[in-house]
């Protein structure tokens, strides 16, 4: 059995969201020649192992599906990988202000 992703985790997920022959017609020949492709990160909503189809919510707030392809993914301007302790930070902020103006 494959390894487990608890959920709340930093991942990656990839969809195509359309296939080489569905490209539109105005675009360039080599374009149309490979599918449109979508990469995100956000937070894993439930456990599940790399390959599944799993929801992710994003930081800002948006509900994806894909296919899980990567745990703790860094970004590709080399700063180094993520710091999980501050990966949740922009969300906590938000509901912190959320309750805020509950209050007012």
């Amino acid at each position: 059995m494959a390894d487990l992703v608890a959920g709340e985790t930093w991942v990656e997920i990839h969809r195509v969201l359309l296939e080489k022959g569905e490209r539109a017609t105005q675009i360039p020949q080599d374009t149309r020649d490979v599918p449109l492709e979508m990469k995100v990160k956000g937070f894993l909503l439930h456990e599940a192992a790399l390959g599944d189809e799993v929801e992710i919510v994003t930081v800002a707030g948006r509900k994806l599906k894909g296919t899980l392809s990567a745990v703790n993914p860094s970004y590709d301007h080399k700063f180094g990988p993520p710091i999980s302790e501050l990966s949740t930070i922009g969300r906590e902020v938000r509901e912190i202000l959320r309750k805020l103006e509950g209050m007012s």
